[in-house]
């Protein structure tokens, strides 16, 4: 099954401007598209960050941050 990481800018995409703004990145395992989706979180908190699986199921959010071990303050 292929992976989909789709990331970009939070406050662009929300105000549904630049849609070149929002970029994605495919991987092969759920393995490899969790790590890419834990490094695009470690390196700015500002993009908003989904993952797809080929089913069109989408974590994103607060469940992805979860499952990543990111905990709230």
């Amino acid at each position: 099954m292929s992976y989909r990481v789709v990331y970009g800018d939070a406050l662009v995409h929300a105000v549904g401007e630049a849609d070149d703004a929002v970029r994605s990145e495919r991987f092969s395992t759920e393995h490899e598209a969790l790590n890419r989706a834990r490094e695009i979180l470690e390196q700015d908190e500002r993009h908003a960050v989904a993952i797809c699986d080929a089913s069109g199921n989408v974590l994103g959010g607060v469940r992805l941050q979860l499952k990543l071990g990111f905990c709230g303050d």
